[in-house]
């Protein structure tokens, strides 16, 4: 294999580095740091992302597809049927939303009430019944001791006026399942019948509930779903979780920089590193100049060196934080208490974009660090390197 002289002379100092304890112990720790940087910053942002993608799995698997809110005068039943209509659509669930307690044996809960008909919406996933009737979370059912066919008193937050003053608007309403409570959310939902919800909200707040198919052709479906129902408001998922899905990729640009600063540092030593190689191989570099070796060629030698040290760095890092992260997330070893926090365990999800930015600007940090030496190496005067 026929190397450039700049490619030689690059593995001749990296193997004769050897020699001088000193020299090698500074090129280990230069190689080391990078390493560990990047082995660190692959980590943190595993779990950051492992985290991340199990919050944004629970929260989506509970929020609507898409959702429009129809004006008070629209016609709800009109625009399900134009929904419906439309190719791509897998499912269109017609809902009135509003505030309410649950109450029960003298137990009252304060819950969020979703008014449905025919099927629940996607929103309610794991529905534990088949009838039509009252669902509430399974963990309330729980808590409650309830059992389908038990009366559920429904309270509505909106009271009836009347000549004796505020009313309130109370249904009984019969359990007719569970379905699955998020670990993530915080306030009980309760899913009941259209004409109940109807009869204590009023038909003020009615929504079309989307369902896809999936995130992205939910996304690609908006449009035309904005044109079958002209007047109405629109949301994606991405849209009723946008404050959610802002604080995510602040959190992890914030993680990202702060981890990164051991690159930083990690690239300043193989500068320092660099700089030694030349100090120690000052008159061999002069001689070198002198025998015709142009100062391009001496930077280029040493810019290799520098991407030597800086690549085998990244690479034995980029095993270790792969590895350790695949290790971590398969044998669960990071418990976290069950009480605390929505997840047993830490989850480690390494990411290709993550992977291929942390390898990429690691390496461009440390060329551009490795270009400072070499710079001074090509500007070093042949004849006062041999004087020295």
């Amino acid at each position: 294999m026929n190397l450039s002289f700049p490619a030689l002379l690059a593995l001749r100092y990296l193997k004769s580095t050897r020699k001088d304890a000193f020299v090698t112990f500074l090129s280990a720790v230069a190689a080391a740091g990078v390493a560990l940087g990047v082995a660190a910053l692959i980590l943190a942002l595993a779990a950051l992302s492992g985290f991340q993608h199990a919050l944004r799995t629970e929260i989506l698997a509970r929020t609507p597809q898409l959702e429009v809110v129809l004006p008070a005068a629209a016609d709800a039943e009109a625009a399900r049927r134009a929904v419906a209509g439309l190719s791509g659509v897998s499912a269109v669930h017609l809902v009135v939303r509003g505030r309410g307690w649950l109450l029960s044996e003298g137990r009252a809960e304060s819950a969020e009430l979703v008014g449905y008909e025919g099927a629940l919406p996607a929103s309610f996933p794991g529905a534990a019944g088949g009838d039509a009737g009252l669902y509430v979370s399974e963990r309330l059912g729980r808590r409650w001791g309830l059992a389908p066919g038990e009366v559920v008193e429904v309270v509505s937050a909106r009271p009836t006026l009347t000549p004796l003053g505020p009313q309130p608007r109370m249904r009984a309403v019969p359990l007719a399942g569970t379905f699955a409570s998020g670990r993530t959310e915080q306030q009980e939902r309760a899913a009941v019948p259209l004409g109940v919800a109807a009869s204590l909200f009023g038909p003020s707040d009615r929504r079309l509930e989307i369902d896809a198919g999936g995130l992205d052709r939910a996304l690609a479906l908006a449009p035309r779903v904005a044109e079958a129902v002209p007047g109405s408001e629109l949301r994606t998922w991405r849209d009723l979780n946008r404050p959610l899905f802002f604080a995510l990729r602040l959190e992890k640009a914030v993680m990202f920089v702060a981890v990164f600063l051991i690159v930083l540092v990690a690239a300043l030593a193989l500068v320092a590193d660099l700089a030694l190689i030349i100090a120690k191989k000052r008159r061999e570099i002069g001689m070198l100049g002198a025998m015709g070796a142009s100062p391009a060629e001496l930077r280029r030698a040493f810019l290799l060196l520098g991407a030597l040290l800086a690549g085998l760095g990244a690479a034995a890092g980029t095993a270790l934080g792969v590895g350790g992260a695949w290790f971590l997330d398969r044998k669960r070893l990071l418990a976290l208490p069950e009480r605390v926090y929505f997840l047993d365990y830490v989850p480690f999800l390494v990411r290709p974009g993550d992977l291929a930015a942390v390898v990429i600007l690691t390496l461009g940090l440390s060329l551009a660090c490795s270009l400072y030496a070499a710079q001074r190496a090509a500007a070093m005067a042949p004849v006062e390197a041999l004087r020295r």
